[in-house]
């Protein structure tokens, strides 16, 4: 009997020290990571340098956290937790999926600092149902994008503060248009030109800004304009904007980024010769957190600086509108970008395009260019230029984007300076 009570309070004390091993590892990874909120633990859980016992450690401490809030992350999800190459996005999505963790916009501010319509979009597709507050048809589904205008609560417009002063009606016009539609926008300080697409950072699916190097060709040998070249890393400063440098030589109006995909012209070669064409890509790839599809660009003497914005533009993942030039500039172009375009399985919608009457003091002309649209929220600003075309274009987008509100603007004024609505703002979700 004595053998027996001693085997037990062995056993009692082996049981208790357990559990004081499991508090102290839990008090251990709490002081660890204490300081850290959600997204702290999140970051830290897509973090390629911690090893996948300390990933899984992260997870338990999630747990925890989680069950405060009613949910939770299930022992078997945490037990086989492998990050592989995925994202934070991807994990975030994975996450919620596999544990029943509804994306709703708190819990993906929590995780992400920003909501997800595209987690939430996914969660409800893998049930196959909907909610009454997400309702959604297969249509809606296929024409997610994560440009930076998905969120009507979220993104706001950013113009620079040159614009005001130096078109000033121009400017106003276009933002009695956005407050009419309740659309936030603001100025950016520090700017030398009003062409903010370009030198602004990309922002990625995850939120992330990625401030690339803006040294285009295009400005180089003309003093004007390498004098009107905007330092990026003092706007950077000025704005508080929390963003990653790259070296690569890159302008925001040649990435159309559309829900893992982003559209480049091949400018990104010449602007990056120095760079290998593969391991330029693959770096691109990394950054923007996309698949990466190169087009050709126009012939300099058409389009000097080779965005893509100023060719196309996405409809959706795999639908993009593409400007429909004339034989001369499609026996140099159409044939490579229409393959190119079949190959990645995006069908396009061909929409107008003129060029606009020689003018020697503008030979830079952006009139007739419809794609360099402003698109935010569910609202698309579209330069008109009182022709035929105008309503042929309005007809294409009311029929491209059901959902959104269509606004017409005279931008002519700045069109003859080289650029149009997608060229002078610059759209980010907080």
């Amino acid at each position: 009997m004595e053998e027996y009570n001693i085997g037990l309070k062995m056993e009692t004390i082996e049981i208790l020290s357990s559990i004081f091993g499991v508090i102290m590892g839990v008090v251990f990874i709490y002081q660890s990571y204490k300081h850290l909120s959600l997204h702290g633990l999140m970051t830290k859980l897509v973090d390629k340098s911690i090893s996948t016992k300390w990933h899984r450690r992260i997870l338990w401490l999630m747990n925890i956290i989680l069950r405060f809030q009613g949910v939770g992350i299930k022992k078997e999800y945490i037990k086989t937790y492998q990050l592989n190459d995925r994202r934070i996005e991807k994990v975030f999505m994975d996450l919620c999926d596999k544990n029943d963790i509804e994306p709703t916009e708190s819990i993906c501010r929590k995780f992400l600092t920003s909501d997800s319509k595209k987690a939430r979009e996914y969660y409800y597709r893998r049930r196959q149902s909907t909610t009454p507050s997400e309702k959604m048809s297969d249509k809606t589904v296929e024409s997610v994008s994560i440009s930076p205008s998905m969120d009507k609560k979220e993104s706001i417009v950013y113009l620079s503060d040159l614009l005001p002063k130096k078109h000033s009606l121009i400017c106003n016009n276009l933002v009695n248009i956005l407050d009419k539609h309740g659309v936030k926008y603001s100025f950016i300080e520090g700017t030398k030109d009003i062409w903010c697409r370009d030198y602004m950072p990309i922002q990625t699916e995850s939120g992330k800004l990625i401030q690339f190097r803006y040294e285009p060709s295009y400005l180089k040998g003309n003093k004007e304009y390498e004098d009107s070249r905007s330092d990026v890393h003092e706007i950077c400063d000025k704005n508080h904007l929390k963003v990653e440098y790259s070296d690569i030589n890159l302008d925001g109006g040649n990435v159309l980024i559309c829900d893992g995909r982003a559209i480049l012209s091949d400018r990104i070669y010449s602007e990056n010769s120095d760079i290998p064409r593969d391991e330029l890509r693959r770096e691109l790839a990394k950054l923007l957190e996309c698949e990466i599809i190169v087009i050709p660009s126009l012939n300099k003497t058409v389009d000097f600086t080779g965005h893509a914005d100023g060719m196309m533009r996405f409809v959706n993942r795999n639908k993009v509108l593409v400007i429909k030039y004339d034989d001369k500039y499609k026996k140099d172009w159409w044939k490579n970008t229409q393959r190119i375009l079949e190959t990645n399985n995006i069908s396009y919608v061909e929409v107008p395009f003129f060029e606009d009457e020689p003018d020697p003091e503008n030979p830079d002309s952006a009139i007739g260019v419809y794609v360099n649209y402003l698109e935010v929220n569910d609202l698309i600003v579209l330069p008109v230029f009182d022709r035929d075309e105008d309503n042929q274009m309005i007809s294409i987008l009311q029929e491209q984007f059901p959902n959104k509100t269509i606004e017409k603007i005279n931008y002519n004024e700045i069109a003859k300076k080289g650029g149009l609505l997608n060229c002078t703002t610059w759209v980010m979700r907080k």
